[in-house]
């Protein structure tokens, strides 16, 4: 992924945008395989360098991870269009203007731990559903025999964060007016993320 200087994210503003976050692509390449396995998955995260997940045991992800411990997990976000309209200079032809994308994204590079014991696994779901469900389901108990069953059939994994490539493209190379200008048309245009967006914008204006 590029990164310009002026989209780079601070560990401080990546972190305080995946607390917010619970659901990204697990991507694992095992070894001389020709593409790697791309996973959707809702996670937890613990704010600083570790998170967890589960997923069916059945999953193709996991012989890539018995060949390979490495994987990837991407989360991406706050994203909006941008028309070559709106990114043209003030004093240039609308028609000329380049039309670009907005968006943030976190790509977190990982060691993972696979976990099969019965017990650990209920902890893990216990831990995603104090954050899911801090008022629903009860927790898991590996003594009810229904839980046992439900155990069996998934493998909790465990992801140790050692890298992180974290970027928040929101027209950093642009004068402050003109990403105004953009803030505006986002505030007008309403679409699905281009409030998410336009907040980014504005935080990252000065």
């Amino acid at each position: 992924m590029l990164i310009h200087p002026w989209d780079a994210a601070t560990d401080d503003e990546w972190q305080a945008w995946l607390r917010e976050r619970d659901f990204g692509q697990l991507i694992a390449a095992g070894r001389g395989r020709e593409l790697p396995v791309v996973v959707p998955t809702h996670f937890v995260f613990d704010g600083a360098r570790t998170a967890w997940l589960h997923l069916a045991r059945p999953n193709p992800i996991w012989p890539l991870l018995d060949e390979s411990p490495r994987a990837l997990l991407t989360v991406t976000g706050d994203y909006a269009y941008v028309p070559a309209a709106w990114n043209a200079p003030p004093d240039a032809d609308p028609g000329q203007g380049v039309p670009t994308s907005y968006y943030a994204t976190v790509q977190l590079e990982c060691d993972t731990e696979v976990i099969d014991d019965t017990e650990a696994k209920a902890a893990l779901l216990n831990r995603q559903l104090c954050h899911f469900e801090p008022q629903g389901r009860g927790p898991v108990s590996t003594a009810v025999e229904h839980d046992r069953g439900r155990l069996a059939g998934i493998r909790g994994l465990q992801l140790r964060i050692t890298g992180v490539r974290a970027k928040f493209k929101f027209g950093g190379n642009k004068p402050p007016a003109h990403r105004r200008r953009i803030a505006e048309h986002l505030a007008d245009r309403r679409g699905a993320l281009d409030q998410a967006a336009r907040t980014q914008l504005l935080r990252r204006t000065p």
